[in-house]
């Protein structure tokens, strides 16, 4: 009884903590905000189309550490930012920059951690992704420390590991690979998968899960003791398109981090990529384009600060004095 009751409290106080984002939260607060931050993405996007998916790494690497309270976006030497799983991220400055233009015409009404979320939304959409409704009302947090990044997904987790991260999160095998169908438009370094190619497991062998065609693309653009920190892309057949065929790629051996690919050896996680890739049954599987903006507002609605939590930052790469 005292199990299921627990249950039950932490379902309510779940609920109520989701309640309390809602749509157009700014409409009367700062009615610009949402367009502000979608045309600050559009013009970073014109000169760098690979910032949209920097835009939606960003969000996830928030989200899991500390909840969605924009703790990423901190400088200083022991802030998450210096963390090693999160070496690489990128699309702070388009963050700075709405908010800059935000605090012109709002001050102290958005907060950081929602412009980072309404940045990944219209960063998908600049791919021919789908857009969405995004429950705003997040407070920006006052921690973060590197110390605390263990949460993160890293490139070498089995399912096993992923689910854990996932579920601690309160995101289970759907959830997770539908959003790390995000990677139809990522990208990564040659650092962090290279030893797939040439020593995997310690065997000087290359990964037997990689498809045998593809294996020598890799090599080519990985070379053995290259430039680690050349981009590879994620999906290999439309990386500018947010599109299944990232899933495509993993039912047939070609993803290209570890972690993406052994979503094909667990049979749960194995069944929600043949639905995305629609080789389930024969028929076409889940709608991505439908799923995927339900698992993005599942992912940020994780621990988020409102209310009169936290707070509503000046300036997002620094706590308010």
């Amino acid at each position: 009884m005292d199990a299921i009751l627990g249950s039950l409290m932490i379902l309510v106080m779940s609920l109520a903590v989701e309640a309390e984002l809602k749509n157009e939260f700014y409409s009367t607060s700062c009615p610009k905000a949402e367009a502000t931050v979608r045309s600050t993405v559009e013009s970073h996007f014109k000169k760098d189309p690979t910032i949209a998916a920097a835009l939606l790494r960003l969000q996830f690497h928030d989200c899991f550490v500390q909840g969605c309270d924009g703790s990423i976006l901190i400088t200083g030497s022991s802030a998450e930012i210096n963390a090693k799983a999160n070496i690489g991220l990128r699309g702070f400055e388009v963050i700075d920059d709405a908010k800059s233009q935000i605090e012109a015409i709002c001050p102290g009404i958005v907060s950081c951690a929602d412009i980072v979320v309404f940045a990944a939304r219209d960063a998908v959409v600049l791919n021919d992704g789908p857009g969405w409704a995004v429950a705003a009302g997040r407070r920006d947090g006052r921690i973060s420390l590197s110390s605390e990044t263990s949460s993160l997904p890293a490139p070498v987790d089995s399912v096993s590991v992923q689910r854990q991260k996932f579920a601690a999160k309160g995101l289970d095998d759907h959830d997770l690979v539908t959003l790390v169908g995000a990677h139809t438009i990522g990208q990564t370094d040659c650092r962090f998968f290279s030893y797939r190619l040439y020593n995997f497991t310690s065997s000087g062998q290359p990964d037997p899960s990689i498809n045998a065609e593809f294996l020598p693309q890799l090599e080519a653009l990985c070379p053995k003791n290259g430039d680690g920190l050349k981009k590879v892309a994620l999906d290999k057949d439309s990386p500018a398109k947010f599109d299944v065929s990232f899933f495509k790629n993993v039912r047939d051996g070609y993803g290209v981090l570890e972690s993406d690919q052994r979503l094909w050896e667990d049979p749960a996680t194995q069944t929600e990529v043949k639905n995305y890739a629609g080789t389930f049954r024969g028929l076409l599987g889940f709608r991505f384009e439908f799923e995927f903006p339900k698992a993005m507002n599942k992912l940020s609605s994780i621990e988020v600060k409102t209310g009169t939590a936290g707070e509503i930052r000046k300036v997002c790469s620094k706590f308010n004095s």
